[in-house]
């Protein structure tokens, strides 16, 4: 799961939150579940704040370029 787009984590995230819906789900299997989605959100926030530096130092870079 590493390797996914920040999309391929959103929509798995939204698929444990189906599975977590499920009223047949047993407590083990929705911890299991939850531990899974909240790992996985906190990837995707990973990559949210890496494309926010990276937006934020092509800002800077056309800045510095046009001041020039």
């Amino acid at each position: 799961m590493k390797n996914e787009t920040f999309e391929e984590k959103l929509e798995y995230s939204k698929t444990l939150l189906e599975k977590l819906m499920k009223p047949d789900i047993t407590l083990e299997e929705s911890v299991k579940l939850y531990e899974e989605g909240l790992t996985t959100i906190k990837e995707a926030q990973k990559l949210i704040e890496e494309a926010k530096i990276k937006v934020s130092v092509i800002e800077q870079s056309n800045q510095d370029v046009s001041d020039e």
